[in-house]
């Protein structure tokens, strides 16, 4: 049986890309992993926004009501698979009566309209990222990635993912880890 190095435990850890990273949808990009196993990894790009795009929008468009006083939340771009399938990106307090997966302690992910439904009936939630599409790894892919220095891998709490600005949380997971952006290098090493 082919299986993840057991070693990596990538599940509710975020992938922080390299300066040098050659792909622009992925530069300065900061990804939370939500799934991980021998068929791949799938995760969520939370720092970069869908321009000129809110969740009223979305509900509006999917005819789900919003209460008057409903956040007004920004959606992500999620990353380049399945533009337009929606992924919420949550706190453990959440579960749904359909499907959420457990993404490690203090997060949660649920891909069903339902969880849409309940931030609009005020039932959702308390906090909550909105990414339409994902980040998606064949079988060990992923850790070539981060064995060829593509990837920095972090433990990043709630606070960085919902609270700080999308501008910041680049550098505040490196901070999270113990590196300084400024003297961070475009090309990595191994030791």
């Amino acid at each position: 049986m082919n299986t993840p190095d057991p070693q990596i435990e990538l599940v509710g850890k975020c992938l922080i890309s390299m300066p040098d990273m050659p792909d622009p949808r992925f530069q300065s990009s900061v990804i939370f992993i939500c799934a991980h196993s021998a068929e791949g990894a799938m995760g969520l790009i939370v720092n970069k926004r869908v321009q000129d795009v809110e969740l009223g929008d979305l509900m509006n468009q999917l005819s789900i009501p919003k209460g008057d006083t409903s956040p007004d939340l920004p959606i992500y771009f999620g990353g380049p698979v399945e533009h337009g399938r929606g992924f919420v990106l949550h706190g453990a307090d959440y579960k749904s009566e359909l499907s959420t997966m457990q993404t490690g302690l203090q997060f949660a992910m649920t891909a069903t309209i339902d969880i849409l439904e309940d931030i609009g009936a005020h039932k959702g939630p308390e906090r909550a990222l909105i990414a339409l599409g994902y980040a998606g790894w064949g079988p060990g892919q992923l850790e070539q990635e981060i064995a060829a220095n593509g990837w920095l891998l972090a433990d990043v709490g709630p606070d960085i993912i919902f609270d700080t600005p999308d501008s910041q949380k680049w550098s505040a997971s490196l901070g999270a880890i113990g590196i300084d952006p400024a003297i961070l290098s475009s090309s990595g090493g191994s030791a």
